[in-house]
């Protein structure tokens, strides 16, 4: 599973380096959600965006010619 620690190999105690803090760092970053909730965020307002942009082009350019068309009337 993704989440299992058992398959991460431990690093040996006596002798901390570099390295050791790396792993523990990517072993973290591997478990934790927040960074993925973030990001599926990111992906649902994204889409969001283009939808709403792309509604307000189209309703815009209809909108607009419907008012250039009440507009002449008027005059």
């Amino acid at each position: 599973m993704i989440g299992d620690q058992q398959d991460v190999p431990q690093a040996d105690s006596s002798n901390p380096t570099q390295e050791d803090g790396m792993s523990k760092v990517l072993r973290r970053l591997w478990s934790e959600e927040s960074g993925q909730d973030i990001a599926e965020y990111a992906v649902m307002l994204a889409v969001i965006l283009v939808l709403v942009v792309g509604t307000v082009r189209l309703i815009g350019s209809n909108a607009n010619s419907a008012f250039s068309a009440a507009a002449s009337a008027i005059q």
